[in-house]
């Protein structure tokens, strides 16, 4: 079954953990005048999660999960243009494909959640753009830091780079739709907005090609 079709404009912010996607997400939404869908922190393993990721981490993902499809099922009765912070890709692909590879997480857990990930990944459509922000661990660290969460406090710079790597495969190889990428080593779409003038440049040229909308 192919993901249905969205009439609207969809755009996801995706990245690690600390790489910008919720500011982003949130300047996007109010230079394009979309609705925003972001990232449940409020997940009520995060605090467990940390502290024993054996334990929790297949309770955590599966939370996810469920926010995810429930997301999904709003956005494709929603009647506007949609800007999702992180997507259902990257909790299978990323997050959970992680956690089963550091033994984390059983394989009877794994094959279990990905049995449910493919089942809703054929309700929620693809994203018209996908805005990549790819940062290195260092710049990470930094942006968890300065947030100070407390339950992200205990987050190790192997797991960092384990996710960056995660990523970087699932942008090369993996993932099919439209990709822009910002190095946020590099480039801070706070200060230099020439940044966000480019990517709404390209949103409104995808939103002009959408049928009905021209």
């Amino acid at each position: 079954m192919l993901p249905p079709k969205n009439a609207n404009l969809y755009i996801a912010v995706a990245g690690n953990i600390g790489s910008g996607k919720t500011s982003l997400t949130e300047i996007l939404a109010s230079r394009c005048n979309a609705k925003v869908y972001e990232e449940d922190i409020n997940n009520p393993y995060l605090n467990d999660f940390y502290e024993d990721m054996n334990r929790w981490s297949f309770n955590l993902q599966v939370y996810f999960l469920g926010s995810r499809i429930k997301q999904a099922v709003e956005m494709l009765g929603a009647n506007e243009d949609l800007i999702q912070d992180r997507t259902v890709y990257e909790d299978a692909h990323i997050f959970a494909a992680n956690l089963h590879e550091m033994g984390l997480m059983s394989s009877r857990d794994f094959d279990s959640y990905m049995r449910i990930f493919e089942i809703s990944s054929c309700l929620i459509p693809v994203p018209d753009l996908l805005v990549y922000l790819k940062a290195s661990v260092p710049t990470l660290i930094n942006q968890i830091r300065k947030r100070g969460r407390a339950f992200e406090s205990s987050i190790e710079e192997g797991y960092l780079q384990r996710l960056n790597d995660k990523y970087d495969n699932w942008i090369s190889n993996i993932y099919k739709g439209e990709v822009v990428t910002i190095n946020m080593d590099e480039e801070d779409f706070i200060e230099n907005s020439g940044i966000i003038d480019g990517l709404v440049a390209r949103i409104e040229e995808i939103k002009s090609g959408k049928p009905g909308r021209k």
